[in-house]
């Protein structure tokens, strides 16, 4: 078993579903915080089980570069690393390497990128950033894609497909070939004798960094049995032909899910909007679908009602550290001197832990103060609204009411 996705509710073109993961059940549309770097900023795990996530999103290209695939596999992978015994979803570092649009070259290979922290120079292919997500091991990966920037007429548009195409195909190849690989595995398919084991040739091969120096302490799924699950990504810039036809071509590949990518890159709202609902159109009705890196909360709850199964966005949590707050009467900027003597909650509608108990005007406070509980405080609050947001479309869809 990788995943099994199931739909159990219909209102127009939203779905309520359960996607079932070797790490845990998710209920859909989900919103999946975004954990850059093994941590969602500001709040730990077993707080973020108590505001009921399901499943966390991280970033392949940080975790390659710090602390290095080799050390998170150690650990079994990002679960036994980070502490978290949910699902995990990692992207394939395309989207962050693409953006350096000064620090990198592609090429049909891959492509060649400096570091953001060394300017170290490193080469992503469709193969290492597979051996790479496998080596995280998080429930589901991305194949390696090539992220069209915005503004981009049709050929350059249709030559990023292209390619991306090309680099799906191989990302399916090397998962297929090395998905047993994946560190939660039971641990007597991973020797720990000293010598070129199995596990030792893959780490040498792709991490030299690791060595020989492994641990045997490798947390387990809750299936034994599963594998990860590799999703496609369709591309084709604003192009709803272009569109069409990388939805038809990645499902000839083949994919356990798919992804709407190259969004939110410098295009119009309602051009967004467009290209999700006419993508949708193309993509199977029993996989799960997944919009990658888009929506302020009303976003997120329309394109839960257009149809999208999975959604993340670093919005919640970038925007908390900037004093920008989410409420049920809008947002909120806590930094203006109006809320300096407030004594009402930030949001009376909402039932979070900061709601319930800190005043507008401590949390303008802790903010003007510049202190770290301002960060904690809004980044917990935010994501509870998205959270909420989410619940309430899925509690809509059986009621008809989408």
């Amino acid at each position: 078993m990788s995943i099994e996705f199931h739909i159990e509710a219909r209102s127009g073109a939203a779905r309520a579903g359960r996607l079932l993961t070797p790490h845990g059940e998710i209920e859909t549309p989900v919103f999946m915080p975004v954990g850059t770097a093994a941590t969602v900023k500001a709040v730990p795990q077993d707080v973020l089980e108590d505001l009921g996530v399901q499943i966390l999103l991280g970033n392949t290209y940080h975790l390659y570069l710090r602390p290095g695939v080799g050390t998170v596999r150690q650990f079994g992978g990002l679960h036994g690393f980070m502490a978290w015994p949910r699902a995990i979803l990692t992207d394939s570092g395309g989207f962050q390497v693409f953006s350096m649009t000064e620090l990198r070259k592609v090429n049909e290979e891959g492509v060649t990128f400096r570091s953001h922290l060394d300017g170290s120079s490193h080469f992503f292919s469709p193969e290492s950033a597979m051996a790479a997500q496998i080596g995280l091991g998080a429930d589901i990966i991305m194949a390696f894609d090539e992220c069209t920037e915005y503004p981009a007429d049709r050929t350059r548009s249709q030559s990023s497909m292209e390619l991306t195409l090309r680099w799906a195909a191989r990302s399916k190849k090397y998962f297929e070939e090395h998905k047993n690989e994946v560190p939660w595995k039971a641990s007597g398919q991973w020797p720990v004798a000293s010598g070129q084991s199995e596990r030792n040739r893959f780490e040498n091969s792709h991490f030299p960094e690791v060595g020989s120096a492994l641990s045997g302490h490798w947390p387990l799924a809750t299936d034994h049995s599963s594998t990860q699950s590799l999703f496609g990504i369709v591309q084709g810039g604003m192009d709803l032909a272009l569109r069409k036809e990388s939805a038809e071509r990645t499902i000839e590949i083949g994919f356990r899910g798919y992804a709407i990518g190259g969004l939110s890159v410098g295009e119009p709202r309602d051009q967004t909007r467009e290209v999700v609902e006419a993508t949708l159109e193309h993509l199977p009705k029993d996989k799960p679908r997944y919009l990658m890196g888009v929506g302020t909360p009303e976003e997120i709850a329309e394109y839960a009602r257009l149809g999208v199964d999975m959604m993340d966005c670093v919005l919640p949590t970038r925007a908390a550290r900037h004093g920008l707050l989410f409420t049920s009467e809008g947002k909120i900027s806590i930094k203006q001197a109006r809320y300096a003597q407030d004594p009402g909650p930030l949001d009376p509608n909402c039932a979070c832990r900061v709601c319930q108990r800190y005043s507008r005007a401590y949390l303008r406070h802790l903010y003007a103060s510049n202190e770290v509980l301002a960060q904690v405080l809004n980044t917990l609050h935010n994501l509870s609204f998205y959270l909420d947001t989410m619940r309430r479309v899925r509690h809509s869809i059986p009621l008809g009411e989408e």
